[in-house]
């Protein structure tokens, strides 16, 4: 069996791939249906769906150069089926400065595959 932290790793270097790929459909699976994402500035996006249509937004401007999130401790509740990853996120644009800050997720683990339920990002630059 795998161990959790490491596959909520392989699932963020997952998400960072899609990312830097402009693909927003294909995070779909990764977040549950009624995530919530808390962005850098404060907007809170509920579900899945608004989550991907943020996303394919942003992919959209030509001005996007990407997102990197990059975890630096991950800890699973008892039964494994829970986890909190902490870390560093780092975002560009062609015409403006990078932003970067700390960032939370919550992962639940549904039959078997790490899902995310919510992000949290603070943007401190």
């Amino acid at each position: 069996m795998i161990d959790p932290a490491d596959a909520i790793r392989a699932r963020r270097r997952l998400t960072n791939r899609f990312i830097a790929g402009r693909e927003a459909a294909r995070l779909g699976p990764v977040f549950l249906p009624a995530a919530v994402v808390i962005a850098g500035d404060g907007s809170v996006i509920t579900g899945r769906d608004a989550i991907l249509a943020a996303f394919a937004s942003q992919f959209a401007d030509p001005g996007f150069g990407g997102y990197v999130r990059t975890p630096e401790r991950i800890e699973v509740d008892a039964a494994g089926d829970r986890a909190a990853e902490q870390g560093r996120w780092t975002a560009g644009w062609k015409d403006a400065p990078s932003q970067w800050g700390p960032y939370l997720a919550v992962w639940r683990r549904v039959t078997g595959q790490w899902m995310i339920e919510s992000e949290t990002f603070v943007t401190l630059s």
